[in-house]
């Protein structure tokens, strides 16, 4: 076993978590590893959902623990705990180098990482109201509300109605090998609903939402929440009604509150660097934007930007350092239509040559390994005054023929990232230039490039919202990431439509 080297008796107070931390970075190289990190993390959890006129669920949790990784002999070792003690840390940094020595012996390629930056810091994301000061009561109080006034619409047809409130609050201490001592709080914000409409043997759904964002309780905004009730309520009753679109060809118009999943799908996933090169494969597969591509695949039309950016106020993924201690930062990913870069941890950045990490490594708790996770990445905005730049009304005024998507719906995406299909929460038919009623049951159907290549409009600064999921899933067994990708509305020409069964 590893034994706790001498200066360490000298430190006062071992349950200290800076002292924890600088306990195992002590053992880590008292083994020899060539490099080695610890993350000390404690959670708060708070989810509140409302069914009808009852609270269905109220959880208040906190999760704490910690988790060690290292580096021997080219191979990584990772173990865990929820003890945060000195005698817990001993065990587990011993327990992580017998794994690494295990790992060793059926590794093909020795692990390697690009240089980092060391890093004495503390970030906090900043907020205006700190979410668990409020009390429960409060919360509840204003999810019942939400479904009473969606169910007064009942004679109308709305007969189900459900609301949320999640809330997050993660604490973490990362140390390393490399001299980083970074302290993070990072907080998480999310709320919405919706309801259901009966008529002529059909059922159908609107929602509305607060964007997911890094802010506190002021995300939750109960003024804005109620003022969309009449619209959502009224939306669902016409969606019921409304006729199912058809088969064929369209034009679409995508807003935001759509257009992020296909970016998060078609872009996000496919520009991993670990499943580029395979390593992430039986979780929704690999990528057919393999490195041979890089800097000569036309992905997108050449006024398209993909910019990844974790230091964006209020990202889902914005924090100070992800989990290796890299500093955020922003890049491209697309650029003027050309794939030019990938998102990467430290080790996948130096299996294609990379001088650096662009620090997008994350664990969804301190008993998970880090992995490679979608930053914030959106689509730039069109620029001013260029000739396929437009608002939505624009686009709308423009449009002959097409189809206005909101919401998200179903999806799937093949095992490569290429060929996808997506619906949506509600649909306009446009006819020569304006919005003439609602349609349902459609999904859009397309190839990842061919989409991207057929984006004809989009819209200006302006027409910017922070959309994006507080749960991706990736990595067996699963972690759940949180990202946002910002972006304007689009108009794409000739996209394959279908119907939803």
């Amino acid at each position: 076993m590893v034994q706790v080297p001498a200066p360490l008796s000298e430190i006062k107070n071992l349950n200290s978590v800076a002292d924890l931390a600088a306990m195992a970075i002590a053992l880590i190289r008292k083994a020899g590893c060539e490099y080695g990190d610890i993350r000390l993390c404690s959670y708060r959890y708070q989810n509140l959902r409302a069914r009808d006129h009852s609270l269905e669920l109220l959880s208040d949790n906190i999760n704490s623990g910690f988790g060690v990784r290292v580096l021997l002999n080219g191979a990584w070792g990772f173990a865990a705990s929820p003890h945060k003690t000195p005698e817990e840390i001993v065990r587990i940094v011993d327990k992580a180098v017998e794994i690494a020595k295990g790992s060793r012996l059926s590794q093909k390629n020795r692990v390697q990482l690009v240089p980092v930056e060391a890093y004495r810091d503390n970030y906090v994301t900043p907020i205006e109201i700190e979410p668990f000061e409020i009390a429960i009561a409060e919360k509840a109080e204003l999810l019942l509300t939400i479904n009473d006034r969606l169910l007064s619409y009942s004679k109308k047809g709305i007969k189900k109605a459900n609301s949320f409130i999640y809330l997050s609050r993660e604490e973490k201490t990362f140390a390393s090998t490399e001299g980083s001592l970074i302290e993070q709080t990072l907080y998480r914000s999310y709320a919405g609903y919706n309801c259901t409409a009966v008529a002529n043997g059909d059922v159908q759904s609107r929602s509305y939402e607060r964007a997911p964002l890094n802010l506190g309780y002021e995300n939750v905004n109960a003024q804005d929440l109620l003022s969309q009730i009449e619209r959502v309520a009224e939306e669902a009753i016409e969606k019921v009604k409304a006729p199912k679109g058809k088969y064929g060809c369209s034009t679409l118009i995508l807003k935001p509150t759509n257009l992020w999943l296909t970016i998060h799908e078609s872009v996000g996933h496919p520009t991993e660097l670990d499943r580029v090169l395979g390593y992430e494969a039986n979780f929704a597969g690999t990528s057919f934007a393999t490195p041979d591509k890089l800097r000569k695949l036309r992905y997108a039309a050449p006024w398209i930007n993909f910019k990844c950016d974790r230091t964006q106020p209020g990202g889902r993924a914005t924090v100070g350092y992800d989990d290796e201690g890299v500093k955020s930062q922003e890049w491209y990913v697309v650029k003027d239509g050309i794939l030019v870069d990938y998102l990467t941890d430290r080790e996948t950045a130096y299996r294609i040559g990379r001088g650096s990490s662009n620090g997008c490594s994350f664990a969804d708790s301190w008993g998970s390994i880090p992995i490679v996770r979608i930053p914030n990445l959106g689509l730039e905005p069109g620029a001013e005054g260029g000739s396929n730049t437009a608002t939505l009304e624009e686009m709308i005024a423009d449009t002959e023929d097409g189809i206005l998507i909101d919401g998200i719906g179903s999806y799937s995406i093949d095992q490569q990232r290429r060929n996808f299909q997506f619906g949506g929460d509600a649909f306009w038919k446009i006819k020569k230039g304006k919005i003439v009623g609602m349609l349902k049951d459609i999904v859009y159907h397309s190839m990842t490039t061919d989409f991207w290549n057929s984006v004809d409009a989009i819209a200006p600064a302006s027409e910017l919202q922070q959309w994006g999921t507080n749960m991706c899933g990736k990595g067996e067994p699963m972690q759940i990431a949180q990202m946002t990708h910002a972006c304007v509305p689009v108009r794409v020409r000739n996209i394959e439509i279908g119907v939803a069964s």
